[in-house]
């Protein structure tokens, strides 16, 4: 390891912010164990507790219809597509009383850019929703969507996120936002806000009171230094709002969509790209794994690369599915998964409060099961 990394690393470790010619270094580093480490000891100092969490939701694709044109996308259908669709109410209402019954208290639901449906359409929805599961938080409708709906209605987007605020909307899933650098999303989209509109429904949201996640898919045309830039703009943000709760990134599955003839990256870039975030994102309280693009083992090794939590039991997912790439975890699985990492398992809901019952005992099985990580 190069005396630079080294520093830049005890840098980060000590909690000083890191610039981004610093974090692009870390990324052209080729240190993985070394990158790793550091990003685990600011993942222990921020979560000295003996958990690791997990939450239990189902991803609810409402329509397949996109406007938008996505290089990356083999789940969108253009719209007047034979092969698109809009659910109905009561195959939603099925499916989200199937995740009650698993225990789960959240619903992703997230779709294309449909034009055929009016805010009114939204509103009504979330509000069937709430009024048949009050208990269940909606997790709905990624930036571009809502970005598209402020288009379509003419409205600004601090109104139309008020009145799906009034309807029900809980939390803003950070979807759709790939790499946030225009050069990027001009090449790979035509028909999908740009960088500051992504960043702006955001923003918008959050000084309404609202949270939410961000994301970010990697390992197709992007730099290095656009990974970075896109974690700049995303810290910026936070440190104007402080309304994300969490990161979570991926790795580009090209199957079955219009960019195939790119080789995806594998799991080392993955662990080095999510423990730099964890040492650049000073401001985000968590950072989540990605198992179900990276599967069962490295999943579970991201706990030791700056996450924290597993993400979601994840009972349904069609979009990653149809790039190809599917990996399905039992509820038994992801436990014992953080248990294998040196953790109690604890199931959380979208604020990261824990909402199940405190094992008994913590503190004497604090002692057991920590010792790997001394």
């Amino acid at each position: 390891m190069s005396a630079e990394v080294n520093r830049l690393l005890e840098k980060a470790v000590a909690g000083q912010r890191l610039t981004p010619e610093e974090g692009l270094k870390l990324l052209e580093s080729h240190d993985l164990v070394a990158i790793g480490e550091a990003a685990n000891q600011v993942t222990r100092r921020r979560h000295p507790e003996p958990f690791r969490t997990f939450n239990i939701d189902r991803n609810i694709n409402y329509t397949n219809v996109c406007s938008a044109v996505c290089d990356f996308c083999a789940f969108f259908r253009k719209p007047k597509s034979p092969e698109g669709y809009v659910l109905d109410k009561e195959t939603i209402f099925k499916k989200i009383e199937e995740t009650v019954a698993l225990g789960g208290d959240q619903i992703l639901m997230q779709g294309g850019m449909n034009p055929d449906l009016p805010l009114e359409w939204y509103e009504d929805l979330l509000r069937s929703l709430k009024e048949r599961f009050p208990q269940v938080n909606l997790h709905c409708f990624s930036p571009p969507e809502i970005h598209a709906i402020h288009k379509l209605t003419r409205l600004p987007v601090k109104t139309v996120l008020e009145r799906l605020k009034a309807a029900g909307l809980g939390s803003l899933p950070g979807g759709g936002g790939e790499i946030l650098v225009d050069r990027v999303r001009k090449a790979m989209t035509r028909g999908k806000c740009l960088t500051d509109d992504w960043l702006n429904v955001c923003r918008e949201w959050h000084l309404l009171g609202g949270k939410g996640s961000a994301t970010m898919m990697f390992g197709h045309i992007e730099t290095l230094a656009e990974r970075i830039e896109h974690l700049e703009r995303l810290r910026q943000l936070q440190d104007e709002t402080g309304g994300f709760t969490a990161f979570i990134c991926w790795t580009f599955q090209p199957d079955n969509t219009e960019m195939a003839h790119i080789s995806p990256v594998g799991s080392y870039e993955y662990l080095k790209t999510q423990a730099v975030a964890r040492l650049y994102l000073d401001n985000f309280p968590n950072i989540q794994s990605s198992w179900v693009t990276q599967g069962e083992k490295i999943g579970g090794l991201a706990l030791h690369f700056g996450a924290n939590d597993m993400g979601s039991l994840m009972i349904e997912e069609n979009v990653v599915a149809e790039a190809g790439t599917v990996h399905h975890l039992t509820l038994e699985t992801i436990k014992r998964l953080i248990r294998d990492a040196g953790y109690i398992p604890r199931q959380r809901n979208v604020y990261y409060q824990y909402i199940d019952e405190e094992p008994a005992a913590v503190a004497n099985k604090t002692s057991e099961l920590l010792p790997v990580l001394r």
